[in-house]
């Protein structure tokens, strides 16, 4: 993918229903037990989109993002409804990617070929484990076998695929992880998302860690796990090229790349989060969480949008080495200062070079090392103070 200069341009679509809550998410998903009106949520999400289409005339769509929530429990009629929306309120580039996120227990081979006929050209499967005793314990709802019946029907229907995997799972060693990362690799296509199990405030996982219930690796072998990680994907043709993503060369998650490379985003649905350029302003936008409400409000105002904040050049620049210095391709110095409307402290840059968490990549451009991956947070601060 050809990098723009402005980090591009990109539309996120929240489905926020889930069949069921995992233990470990704080996302805005919510379980119904009776039929979601999906005709009605597609004919809001028209409206939305168009609301977003009046503020970013002139964008030309890169990435399509249907996330959630579980978005395969949406019809491949609404998904193509929400897609025809989009196509005729912006222009699209000709290689535009369209990403489905997809969990293994709601996957049949015909429901997936109709988001391949609605236009979806990507699915992101939620497999986060190749060992059933694992899956129960993070509340999924599908088995290995399963699993692998969803990644063999998605590399049938789909050009491009990948999949989730969580790993610092309790008990979990180096040699186990490495040994479920290999078999991993060997059913994936070209892109892996490799993510350290967190424990969230506000999740069933907090309560248990809290009361003593649930530990997770320390630190050490969490760092361990992480540079085994690195290692074996690297060596099977599936590099970092991003702190939790791998993939060859050219496969990389064009979406994803849009926020990392802080370009704009368009976000609708519940709690869809956005980041927007009007005039000389980025403004960071929010939707309503609430399904339900959120609802209510299109119908009544056209968009579902509860905060429109326009973002201050600290706040942006803070927010474009958040993102960019997570990636393998670092982050263009120039373009801070002209976010930021100030230069990074070149002492506190000498520091960071000096004791081997940043390197110089010539052309104004800056990285994290991999020592400097392992206390990213860290570093981000020490380089926007």
């Amino acid at each position: 993918m050809t990098q723009q200069p402005d980090g591009g341009f990109g539309i996120y679509v929240h489905w926020p229903f889930c069949a069921a809550k995992c233990p470990y998410c704080d996302f805005n998903s919510h379980v119904r037990h009776q039929a979601v009106d999906q005709a009605r949520f597609a004919a809001a999400f028209e409206r939305e989109l168009a609301h977003y289409a009046d503020l970013t005339r002139g964008k030309v769509v890169q990435s399509i993002f249907l996330g959630g929530g579980t978005p395969s429990l949406m019809e491949p009629a609404t998904v193509g409804r929400v897609l025809d929306a989009i196509a005729k309120l912006w222009p699209a580039a000709n290689d535009v990617e369209v990403t489905l996120e997809a969990n293994p227990s709601s996957v049949e081979a015909h429901r997936f070929q109709g988001y391949r006929t609605a236009g979806v050209n990507r699915v992101s499967l939620g497999v986060q484990a190749l060992n059933d005793r694992d899956l129960k314990f993070l509340g999924r709802l599908h088995d290995v076998a399963q699993a692998r019946e969803a990644i063999e029907i998605a590399r049938r229907t789909f050009p491009r695929l990948s999949f989730d995997l969580i790993y610092a799972r309790p008990g979990q060693t180096v040699e186990a992880w490495s040994e479920e990362l290999n078999a991993a690799i060997d059913m994936a296509a070209d892109h892996l998302s490799l993510y350290q199990l967190t424990i969230e405030q506000g999740t069933p996982f907090y309560a248990l860690q809290q009361a003593g219930k649930l530990s997770v690796p320390d630190m050490d072998l969490a760092a361990d796990l992480y540079l085994a990680t690195q290692e074996i994907s690297a060596g099977r043709g599936l590099p970092a090229y991003e702190v939790s993503n791998h993939a060859a060369e050219g496969a990389e998650c064009r979406h994803n790349l849009v926020y990392w490379r802080y370009g704009d985003y368009v976000g609708v649905g519940p709690g869809a989060h956005g980041r927007i350029s009007v005039g000389f302003s980025k403004r960071a936008t929010a939707a309503e969480r609430h399904p339900e409400t959120w609802l209510a409000q299109v119908e009544s105002h056209g968009h579902g949008r509860i905060e429109d904040l326009a973002l201050s050049e600290e706040e942006q620049g803070d927010e474009f080495l958040l993102m960019g210095l997570r990636l393998v391709e670092g982050v263009d110095l120039t373009r801070f200062e002209r976010l930021a409307g100030r230069r990074i402290d070149p002492f506190r840059l000498d520091q960071l070079i000096e004791h081997g968490m940043v390197e110089e990549l010539g052309g104004g451009r800056v990285r994290a090392t991999p020592d400097g991956f392992l206390v990213l947070d860290a570093v981000v601060a020490d380089l926007a103070a």
